[in-house]
């Protein structure tokens, strides 16, 4: 009779994903950021500029289809798109970083290494976008039944008045919270990485999710102070965007430098 060996237990591995940032870092990157900002800054202004505009034609666009219901979930929606957005900001302090020349026309007619996969990696954040608009139409219908969008003047109120508007927001803020996490953990460095990268969407939308969780202390900093810099943004207007979005670009592809690079 022939004896079965033993299952070996597998060797230990060292951590790869592990980074040991501090927090501080993400100020760092901010840092990084604003100096890549101040280098030939017409082109981020000029870029900064084309998201305003293209910004304020959507939300015109939105009061004009009365489609103005969607309007909160669109403004959350920008954060899930923006990495994309944001691509000829990474190549812009590529540039930098390789000593090559840096205009408007390198930043918008981009030529990534992945080829089409930055294209795919585009798609999927667009369709989770759509998908997180519609979730918010469906939680505001399960909340206040089948009734007309009163208007953003009425809804404010509503929201913050009433015992089924907290409900709402409390309901929201935990499904938007979910979202935004997992938007942030595939996005936050997969588009870099295609970027600069000869690679697929999938792969690295998971190299940027286990980045993201191992070494989450240096990313929630990094990704508060977004969220904190996007909200002036929008407070002004969005007139801030034109300094915030690429300063905060630029700030995103330090981050993805260091903890793509650092062993």
């Amino acid at each position: 009779m022939i004896s079965i060996p033993d299952v070996v237990p597998p060797l230990p591995q060292a951590q790869t994903w592990k980074r040991n940032v501090a927090p501080a870092a993400a100020l760092g990157w901010l840092s990084a950021g604003w100096r890549d900002f101040k280098i030939n800054p017409a082109a981020s202004i000029s870029y900064g500029v084309l998201v305003f505009l293209v910004s304020v034609v959507t939300v015109v666009g939105l009061f004009a289809l009365r489609l103005d219901y969607i309007l909160l979930p669109a403004f959350a929606g920008f954060m899930v798109a923006g990495p994309i957005i944001g691509i000829g900001l990474y190549e812009k302090s590529r540039r930098i970083e390789e000593g090559r020349p840096v205009s408007l026309w390198n930043m918008i007619f981009v030529r990534p290494d992945s080829g089409g996969q930055i294209l795919f990696a585009g798609v999927l954040l667009l369709g989770l976008t759509l998908l997180w608009m519609r979730a918010a139409v469906i939680l505001y219908a399960l909340f206040f039944g089948l009734r007309p969008f009163p208007g953003l003047d009425h809804i404010i109120p509503m929201l913050f008045t009433t015992e089924i508007g907290w409900a709402m927001l409390v309901v929201g803020g935990a499904v938007g919270g979910l979202f935004a996490a997992f938007a942030f953990a595939i996005s936050a460095f997969s588009i870099p990485m295609l970027l600069s990268e000869r690679t697929d969407a999938l792969t690295a939308m998971g190299t940027s999710m286990a980045l993201v969780w191992n070494n989450l202390p240096v990313m929630l900093t990094w990704a508060a102070i977004m969220l904190a810099l996007i909200f002036v943004g929008i407070v002004t207007g969005l007139l801030g965007m034109i300094v915030v979005f690429p300063v905060l670009g630029h700030g995103s592809w330090h981050a993805y430098r260091t903890m793509r690079s650092r062993a």
